[in-house]
């Protein structure tokens, strides 16, 4: 369950550091990817929570990382309309 960061090109060409405890985000992303802000949002929600559930399972507790990752992805996504883009700079 290797660690994977990953980052985020946003519109005005700034760049997000992103983390996530499993390389299972690789499964939602790959480099060069452009996506809707919503759909981003949409499947970094579902792989950093499969990211987290892969932690329990293995360790018995949920990924504290995980959470804060995307705690910090909707903070900045959210200053973003709906309809941008954004794109997957690095994994």
């Amino acid at each position: 369950m290797p660690e994977t960061p990953f980052t985020v090109e946003l519109p005005d060409g700034s760049l997000k550091y992103c983390y996530s405890p499993s390389s299972v985000v690789r499964d939602y992303f790959t480099a060069g990817d452009t996506l809707r802000t919503d759909e981003f949002l949409r499947k970094a929600r579902a792989s950093l929570s499969e990211a987290s559930n892969r932690v329990f399972a293995k360790f018995g507790f949920s990924c504290s990382s995980a959470a804060s990752s995307l705690e910090e992805i909707e903070h900045w996504a959210s200053a973003l309309p709906p309809e941008s883009t954004v794109r997957i700079h690095s994994i």
